[in-house]
């Protein structure tokens, strides 16, 4: 079976606090089911139309689990700790 991804840009940052409180709840909400964050941070480069914001690449075991996490009560409440504090753009893809 495949490897479900999370793709996730931040377009922006208002509040770094509130991204960090969002962070301190997600890493373990993202492990609690099964996700292994494999990058995040700024990128080094970004090339057509890319910006220099926050990135963040996660690996679940499955393109349904990676789902199923994304949508736990645990991880949309570290979500919540992102409202007036960050916008981004979240994307969830099969491996190969």
């Amino acid at each position: 079976m495949a490897s479900g991804y999370w793709v996730v840009v931040f377009r922006s940052i208002s509040d770094p606090a509130g991204l960090d409180r969002y962070t301190a709840a997600a890493v373990p909400a993202i492990r609690a089911h099964g996700g292994r964050v494999l990058a995040a941070g700024v990128p080094g480069f970004a090339y057509e139309s890319g910006t220099l914001q926050r990135v963040a690449l996660v690996e679940f075991d499955s393109l349904d689990a990676a789902n199923a996490a994304y949508g736990s009560a645990d991880y949309q409440a570290a979500v919540r700790h992102l409202d007036g504090a960050a916008e981004r753009d979240v994307r969830i893809v099969e491996g190969f």
